[in-house]
């Protein structure tokens, strides 16, 4: 393939305002002409069994809308597959975090990864409650895969090479949108886009746009070139732009995580002079659209980062989704029974019954693919079309999907909704909401079990049929198995909440002795805090959460109730001193929990805890009635600010030493900064070595987040030297969000700066991250950097072995 001529930056500015436009269907009809029966026959109405399939493996979508105040807005929504929920054949519902509430007609198109057909869905706004969206179905058809095929979208770099980021735009004239940060780099990458219109009868329609290099072309600070090819079939963006002028489009770029969001005014030329610029071995598009951009900005994108679209594990197995091309052939067999003047419905459907048949139209199809990219003056389209552009394993080809020219394969990346394997996260239900204060609660959680999983499918699949499910019916024949919860007593685990389309962490210390069925984490609500506001207002019994842990050194031996190993046993201190304040009880109970019910009558254990008020005292029951039960073991010392004052050094230095702690005794603190200084300065002045002093810092104030980066920074990973991989960081992600998006090697665990399993060095550039954290003032001297918690400033180069 050759560019007769790419300095389509070079018109100029007086002859953009002189270039011919169309202005009437007409015109456009002239050009483009009419589509094929075939093509607008093959239009459902309702989402059949091939459509739910297609949805429930599906991982991400490209949405258009329309705010209440006419804003047009086009991202990707999903992140993991069946994130759309089929409520029945014509209506679906799902997250949308934002910005702006969708309002009227709406419009869809759903990515298989590696494959090159999509299925595309329209449709309109039933309802909204948070971030829950709910939309009628008006219709649904498969669209071809040419432009799949034209911007090689599922062949992305592979980790080990740097992913087109920084290299500079060309020069254009104008100042505009297009020159905010990031984003003239990101069109100059950006082979893929969905583009979104409306036109004047409340129809919506987004479709893909692909081009080899760059889709979409700067012309001027605020005005892009997209051209349109040959062999594009329908027409119906052009047909909407003629009656409503305003657009938007998302655009990606294979191997990254952030999506460039555009919207604007468009307009369609036939100018030759223009549309030449943009030739392909000697043939120009017929059309093109010149978009006036009103907005452009560059965001990290969480559907795209969760999803994983550009790791060759992602991509699906024939097997598990219908081939896209046989299902438009069922869908033109429908639409024909209906039509006047269509081929016969009986004949498409014996025809589609014939074995082989399938296959025949796959073959067919691909070298209709073939053809049609010559046409438009593409060249190696053997290499983009092989036998099949339906995701399909070649044996023996080591996964390789036929239909797709791929680079040097990199090592399978770890699960879609996760990220890593060392510390996988593992889904729960919350089996009890228990208040413990006015301002705390205790989250029960357990397992899922095969049941509900189960359970939740036949409802899904029933709820589609409109059939009624026999609950009793389904417990009869699958069995629970739920696993335990083994951690030290005093470490904590990450919590993952989905909150307004967004997953949210937040890290929790257990309170329950390990080793049981159930975990039980206390959470205490802070104002300005996301995750403990959710918890308070909106969690209820049988919700999901996904947890992640255990994680921290903070904790006592031994580790269960059923420890049987003498060595964990008798490792642990004979007498621990607990001091404590607010929330910072909860892994202390759980210390208090795990010691007394395994060294019966072996320790001593004295708990000193500072609380608001009488009502503010977390556990205060269950402490009555243990220091009642184990006298000479527990002794439990309240003090309540409102009434003592605030616990401070003389306070702490009074209590130890009326306790006489023994030579040997180890001392575990958690609570706000002060308080924990404060112990630490009465142990020091005490004698007491550091090696006998624990303490866990935790954050009690609203969430905060490090100063994100508003441009895409390059971080390249090294390890003992040794380059690992290069990925852009989008704007809003964390060095370990787009570590783990690109399938790096990353080390981490908590995931929300409390552990430091996911500490590097940096050795080059400029990161910021969220205060407080774990990492010691020494550590962060000595340049180490929490990847949870960091946003990079400018290009950056971590050691993710020295740690």
């Amino acid at each position: 393939m050759t560019w007769e001529n790419k300095a389509t930056s070079d018109v100029p500015e007086n002859r953009l305002s002189a270039l011919r436009r169309l202005t009437t269907a007409d015109e456009v009809e002239t050009t483009v002409g009419l589509p094929a029966s075939a093509v607008m026959l093959k239009q459902i109405s309702t989402l059949d069994e091939g459509c739910r399939t297609v949805l429930a493996r599906c991982p991400v979508a490209a949405f258009g809308y329309r705010d209440s105040d006419g804003t047009s807005r086009t991202t990707f929504i999903g992140g993991t597959p069946g994130f759309v929920r089929v409520h029945s054949p014509t209506r679906i519902s799902f997250s949308l975090p934002g910005p702006g509430d969708p309002y009227g007609p709406v419009s869809f198109f759903f990515l298989l990864p590696g494959v090159g057909e999509i299925l595309r869905v329209n449709g309109s706004v039933a309802a909204r409650k948070g971030a829950e969206t709910t939309v009628d179905i008006a219709e649904a058809y498969v669209h071809c895969a040419q432009a799949v095929l034209r911007s090689r979208l599922w062949q992305p770099p592979t980790p080990a090479e740097p992913v087109a980021a920084a290299t500079p735009a060309a020069e254009f004239a104008g100042d505009g949108p297009l020159r905010r940060p990031g984003v003239a780099e990101f069109l100059a990458a950006a082979p893929f886009l969905a583009l979104s219109t409306w036109d004047s009868s409340g129809g919506s329609d987004t479709s893909p746009r692909g081009d080899r290099q760059e889709v979409a072309r700067i012309l001027d600070g605020r005005t892009l070139v997209v051209p349109d090819r040959k062999g594009n079939r329908r027409a119906d963006t052009l047909h909407n732009l003629l009656e409503d002028d305003r657009l938007s489009f998302a655009a990606l770029v294979p191997g990254r995580t952030g999506v460039l969001h555009v919207r604007g005014r468009g307009a369609i030329t036939d100018d030759p002079a223009l549309l030449e610029t943009m030739a392909l071995r000697g043939m120009p598009p017929h059309l093109a659209l010149l978009i006036d951009v009103e907005h452009a900005e560059v965001t990290g994108n969480d559907a795209v980062a969760r999803s994983r679209l550009w790791t060759p594990g992602a991509h699906v197995d024939r097997g598990t989704v219908p081939d896209l091309m046989a299902l438009a052939g069922e869908h033109l067999a429908a639409g024909s029974a209906a039509a006047e003047g269509g081929p016969p419905a009986f004949l498409l459907k014996a025809i589609g019954a014939i074995p082989g048949m399938a296959r025949l139209l796959r073959l067919v199809m691909n070298r209709a693919y073939r053809s049609g990219l010559r046409k438009e003056g593409y060249e190696d389209v053997n290499e983009d079309v092989n036998e099949d552009v339906n995701g399909d394993v070649e044996p023996g080809a080591g996964g390789r999907r036929r239909g797709f020219l791929r680079r040097r394969p990199a090592d399978e990346g770890p699960p879609a909704d996760d990220g890593g394997t060392a510390n996988p996260l593992r889904e729960v239900r919350i089996a009890e909401v228990r208040r413990e204060t006015p301002s705390a609660v205790t989250l029960v959680l357990e397992d899922l079990v095969l049941e509900d999983l189960v359970l939740e499918d036949l409802v899904r699949e029933d709820a589609v049929r409109g059939d009624a499910v026999r609950e009793g019916a389904v417990r009869e024949d699958v069995g629970a198995n739920p696993g335990s919860f083994d951690f030290h007593p005093g470490q904590f685990f990450t919590l993952v909440a989905d909150i307004d389309g967004r997953p949210v962490r937040r890290a929790y210390s257990a309170s329950s002795a390990p080793g049981s069925a159930r975990l039980e984490v206390t959470v205490k609500h802070v104002e300005g805090g996301r995750f403990s506001t959710h918890v308070h207002r909106s969690v209820r019994t049988g919700d999901r959460l996904a947890v992640r842990g255990p994680s921290g050194s903070f904790h006592a031996g031994p580790q269960s109730p059923d420890a049987t190993d003498a060595r964990d046993v008798s490792d642990a201190p004979d007498e621990i001193v607990l001091v404590a304040a607010g929330s910072g009880v909860t892994p202390m109970m759980s210390m208090i929990r795990t010691r007394l019910a395994v060294r019966p009558g072996r320790d001593r254990i004295a708990l000193l805890y500072s609380s608001r008020s009488a009502d503010e005292i977390i556990f205060a029951g269950e402490l009555n009635r243990l220091a009642n039960d184990n006298p000479g073991r527990l002794s439990v010392t309240h003090v309540l600010t409102s009434r003592d004052g605030r616990l401070d050094a003389d306070g702490v230095r009074r209590w130890v030493t009326g306790l006489s702690p023994a030579p040997g005794a180890h001392y575990y603190t958690c609570g706000p900064g002060p308080l924990m200084d404060a112990v630490q300065f009465v142990l020091t002045g005490l004698g007491v070595p550091d090696e006998l002093v624990h303490q866990e810092h935790y954050i009690s104030g609203a969430d905060t987040r490090a100063v994100a980066a508003t441009v895409p920074q390059e971080m390249t990973v090294e390890e003992d030297g040794r380059p690992v991989g290069t990925v852009v960081v989008e704007p809003g992600q964390t060095l370990l969000d787009a570590g783990l998006a690109a399938g790096l090697p990353m080390p981490y665990s908590c995931t929300v700066g409390n552990c430091g399993d996911c500490m590097v060095r940096l050795r080059g550039g400029q990161v910021t991250q969220n205060e407080p954290n774990c990492l010691t003032p020494q550590q962060k001297a000595d340049g180490y950097v929490l990847t949870c918690v960091g946003c990079p400033l400018s290009k950056v180069t971590l050691d993710i072995a020295d740690q």
